[in-house]
């Protein structure tokens, strides 16, 4: 079983809060972009590395690989998996990816989103992404950064 430390919902990916604050608070030495834009983007992919530490390695995959690979990690991979969202989670756990809590950090409000928490905004594909996601027992929960109290988002969905 991979040893996934982490999974984080943040539409920026990686930047400095993931790259600085959440690796070294989950002690992951590996950060799995799960995005399958990204993964095809060398530009956006080199703007993300230049945050993480030196010694901190990264991989950009499609969801499709992220699902017929994440069962290959060695246990020595302490592995904090992105995604930019809860529809994006939701085809890793239907596919087999062992995410049983997920964090959910920067979702930014657009036309169409509500507004649920001061960094979170979801559209009814969001929310309906949630509700399934906690109907196959993943927790969710809403947290900027590590120093701050965690919230339950189910109870913030209406």
């Amino acid at each position: 079983m991979p040893n996934i430390v982490l999974s984080r919902i943040d539409e920026r990916l990686i930047h400095g809060q993931v790259g600085v604050q959440w690796v070294g608070f989950a002690g992951a030495n590996l950060v799995l972009v799960a995005n399958d834009e990204v993964a095809e983007d060398e530009m956006q992919q080199n703007l993300m590395e230049m945050v993480l530490a030196d010694g901190i390695d990264v991989r950009f995959w499609p969801l499709q690989k992220v699902i017929d690979n994440i069962h290959r990690a060695a246990d020595r991979q302490k592995i904090l998996l992105v995604c930019r969202s809860p529809s994006d989670f939701l085809k890793l756990v239907e596919g087999g990816v062992p995410v049983k809590k997920i964090n959910v950090g920067n979702m930014h409000f657009a036309e169409g989103k509500q507004q649920i928490y001061k960094t979170v905004s979801v559209d009814s594909q969001d929310a309906a992404a949630f509700k399934r996601l906690q109907q196959l027992g993943v927790e969710c929960y809403i947290q900027g950064v590590p120093t701050e109290e965690s919230i339950d988002l189910f109870k913030l969905l209406k």
